[in-house]
């Protein structure tokens, strides 16, 4: 048996290089409006109402419930919260 080696978890747990890609993004986008909440000191309440979302959906977010979040609701979460992305894209190798 050989040891394969992942450059992501999320390149193990996923069934398709597409479906790996999305989760990193979208685990990169939850993690950072977490900690902007976290340095801002927001309540979910308080988070929430700054994000346009419900206290339910910031939970969801803190708790690292990201199956739970497209793409299109984590960036428009990070707009709303004053945060700009960038993105990079890379050729595989």
């Amino acid at each position: 048996m050989t040891d394969k080696r992942f450059s992501s978890v999320w390149d193990a747990l996923e069934d398709t290089p597409a479906d790996a890609e999305n989760m990193k993004l979208r685990s990169k986008l939850a993690m950072t409006l977490k900690d902007h909440i976290t340095r801002q000191g927001m309540t979910q309440a308080e988070a929430a109402k700054a994000f346009g979302v419900t206290q339910p959906r910031i939970s969801d977010l803190v708790r690292g419930k990201i199956d739970l979040f497209g793409l299109d609701a984590l960036v428009n979460m990070a707009s709303a919260a004053g945060l700009r992305i960038e993105m990079t894209i890379l050729e595989a190798a």
